[in-house]
């Protein structure tokens, strides 16, 4: 058996591929094009670059639309899907300005837009944009047929694809050894979220207030961009929330703690 390990800097943290069972110049080949795909993905999804789709659509007036590329509509189909699940708890307007009418958007599925229904929009998809990231590098990765491979952004989100020939699944060096020592991934996604992740400052979008934050949640879902947002919805909700959530999407699972320990909601791989 043998694993490629590539690291590479982009969304202001790294993302590691993982390769096995392939040979090495080839596997280095397959990382760099993951790579390609996840700095395409920053140029267009950064709030922080002036010229990216995300900072144009921000920037939209009521009434006003935006033709989107295939990435960012599909990004924010997601996010638009994970806002109605979590009831808001998720939102990709994090940051609601007091005073101001709610900002409202809609995705134009025909012209493949989205159009500015009222407010300023100041999308941030920070909250998802890595795991997106993540699941269209494992896409890529599968067209190089390296189905078997790892992938992490920044430790906090993990994309497990098929395991190592031999091995039951990837020991991925998670924290998550509270929970289950040698716990293995294989066909799932996990993302973290909690003071030592994200700081203190996630706000829940329904109030605009600091969330009170749970030491660290994590989060298992089919794919990176799900898990990634309900990590990060799962800070704030509660635990009743979090059940019938769970009960609605049974491919989805959480593991928090809190002050007795450990509690496990759903599936967690």
């Amino acid at each position: 058996m043998s694993i490629q390990v590539f690291n590479h800097n982009a969304m202001a943290t790294v993302f590691q591929v993982r390769i096995a069972d392939q040979e090495p110049r080839y596997a280095a080949q397959a990382a760099r094009a993951a790579f390609e795909v996840v700095d395409r993905l920053e140029g267009l999804l950064s709030r922080f670059r002036e010229n990216s789709e995300i900072s144009q659509a921000s920037h939209l007036a009521a009434g006003e639309t935006l033709r989107l590329s295939e990435p960012v509509f599909a990004c924010l189909r997601i996010a638009e899907r994970m806002e109605r699940a979590t009831g808001g708890a998720f939102s990709a307007i994090p940051m609601r300005k007091t005073g101001q009418p709610p900002p409202a958007w809609s995705l134009l599925e025909e012209a493949r837009s989205i159009r500015c229904d009222q407010g300023r929009l100041d999308l941030d998809l920070g909250a998802i944009g890595k795991g997106f990231a993540l699941d269209r590098m494992a896409e890529e990765l599968a067209d190089w047929d390296c189905t078997s491979c790892l992938l992490v952004a920044g430790g906090s989100s993990v994309l497990a694809g098929a395991p190592p020939e031999g091995l039951a699944g990837w020991s991925a060096g998670l924290e998550l050894d509270a929970v289950g020592t040698g716990r293995l991934l294989r066909h799932v996604s996990v993302s973290a979220s909690g003071l030592a992740v994200k700081g203190n400052h996630i706000v829940d979008p329904r109030t605009g207030r600091p969330a009170t934050l749970r030491p660290r949640v994590w989060a298992f879902a089919p794919s990176a961009a799900e898990s990634d947002a309900l990590s990060t919805a799962c800070m704030i909700l509660g635990e009743d929330e979090i059940e019938r959530m769970l009960a609605a999407n049974p491919g989805w699972g959480v593991l928090l703690r809190n002050d007795s320990g450990w509690q496990q909601f759903g599936a967690t791989g």
